[in-house]
Protein backbone atom coordinates (compact mmCIF):
# COMPACT_ATOMS: atom_id res chain seq x y z
CA UNK A 1 0.00 0.00 0.00
CA UNK A 2 1.50 3.38 -0.71
CA UNK A 3 3.17 5.84 1.89
CA UNK A 4 2.40 9.47 2.36
CA UNK A 5 4.30 11.78 4.35
CA UNK A 6 2.52 14.50 5.71
CA UNK A 7 3.84 17.86 7.24
CA UNK A 8 1.70 19.60 9.77
CA UNK A 9 2.50 23.53 10.40
CA UNK A 10 1.07 25.94 13.08
CA UNK A 11 -0.89 28.71 11.06
CA UNK A 12 -0.12 30.87 14.04
CA UNK A 13 3.58 30.59 14.20
CA UNK A 14 4.16 31.39 17.29
CA UNK A 15 1.70 28.74 18.84
CA UNK A 16 4.38 26.88 20.25
CA UNK A 17 6.13 29.44 21.58
CA UNK A 18 3.75 31.80 23.11
CA UNK A 19 1.11 28.58 24.33
CA UNK A 20 -2.54 28.02 22.42
CA UNK A 21 -5.51 30.15 22.44
CA UNK A 22 -8.90 28.05 23.71
CA UNK A 23 -10.01 27.42 20.10
CA UNK A 24 -6.42 25.99 19.19
CA UNK A 25 -6.02 24.03 22.48
CA UNK A 26 -9.45 22.30 21.59
CA UNK A 27 -8.63 21.94 17.60
CA UNK A 28 -4.91 20.48 19.00
CA UNK A 29 -7.37 17.76 20.93
CA UNK A 30 -9.46 16.92 18.62
CA UNK A 31 -6.24 16.46 16.27
CA UNK A 32 -5.24 13.91 18.42
CA UNK A 33 -7.86 12.33 18.54
CA UNK A 34 -8.41 11.94 14.95
CA UNK A 35 -4.76 10.45 14.78
CA UNK A 36 -5.42 7.83 17.19
CA UNK A 37 -8.77 7.02 15.31
CA UNK A 38 -6.43 6.84 12.09
CA UNK A 39 -4.15 4.48 14.19
CA UNK A 40 -6.73 2.07 14.93
CA UNK A 41 -8.02 2.26 11.51
CA UNK A 42 -4.24 1.27 10.52
CA UNK A 43 -4.20 4.40 7.91
CA UNK A 44 -1.38 5.89 10.84
CA UNK A 45 2.27 4.38 10.71
CA UNK A 46 3.81 7.29 13.06
CA UNK A 47 3.25 10.95 14.34
CA UNK A 48 5.12 13.50 15.92
CA UNK A 49 6.38 16.95 16.15
CA UNK A 50 9.58 18.91 16.54
CA UNK A 51 10.49 19.79 19.79
CA UNK A 52 11.44 23.37 18.94
CA UNK A 53 9.24 26.42 20.08
CA UNK A 54 9.47 28.73 17.88
CA UNK A 55 8.02 29.60 14.59
CA UNK A 56 9.99 26.34 12.77
CA UNK A 57 7.72 24.20 15.12
CA UNK A 58 6.29 21.31 12.95
CA UNK A 59 4.55 17.72 12.99
CA UNK A 60 5.46 15.06 10.51
CA UNK A 61 2.67 12.19 9.93
CA UNK A 62 3.09 8.83 8.22
CA UNK A 63 0.31 7.55 6.57
CA UNK A 64 -0.67 4.54 3.97
CA UNK A 65 -3.79 5.14 2.07
CA UNK A 66 -4.68 3.43 -1.41
CA UNK A 67 -4.09 6.48 -3.69
CA UNK A 68 -2.26 10.00 -3.15
CA UNK A 69 -6.69 11.51 -3.52
CA UNK A 70 -7.84 9.06 -0.12
CA UNK A 71 -4.46 10.71 1.26
CA UNK A 72 -5.04 14.35 0.54
CA UNK A 73 -8.92 13.32 2.04
CA UNK A 74 -7.35 12.24 5.34
CA UNK A 75 -5.00 15.25 5.83
CA UNK A 76 -8.04 17.53 5.03
CA UNK A 77 -10.48 15.55 7.50
CA UNK A 78 -8.10 16.70 10.28
CA UNK A 79 -9.81 18.90 12.89
CA UNK A 80 -7.06 20.92 13.42
CA UNK A 81 -6.42 21.25 9.50
CA UNK A 82 -10.57 22.11 9.15
CA UNK A 83 -10.15 24.64 12.04
CA UNK A 84 -7.58 26.67 10.56
CA UNK A 85 -5.07 25.83 12.91
CA UNK A 86 -2.70 23.82 11.27
CA UNK A 87 -1.86 23.75 7.56
CA UNK A 88 -0.79 20.59 5.83
CA UNK A 89 1.88 19.61 2.87
CA UNK A 90 1.32 15.80 1.30
CA UNK A 91 4.20 14.49 -0.21
CA UNK A 92 4.14 10.32 -1.62
CA UNK A 93 6.96 8.40 0.63
CA UNK A 94 8.38 5.64 -0.41
CA UNK A 95 9.93 4.22 2.65
CA UNK A 96 13.71 2.11 1.87
CA UNK A 97 14.59 1.26 5.53
CA UNK A 98 12.67 0.00 8.52
CA UNK A 99 13.54 -0.81 11.69
CA UNK A 100 11.43 -4.11 12.96
CA UNK A 101 11.22 -3.60 16.30
CA UNK A 102 9.61 -0.94 17.74
CA UNK A 103 11.99 1.89 18.99
CA UNK A 104 11.43 3.25 22.49
CA UNK A 105 8.76 6.46 23.21
CA UNK A 106 10.14 9.57 25.15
Amino acid sequence: MPHFLLRLDPVRPDMHATGPTQQEAEAIGAHLGYLQRLMEQGALLLAGRSQILDQEAFALVLLQADSESRALALMRADPAVTQGVLSGELHPFRITQWRAERPALG
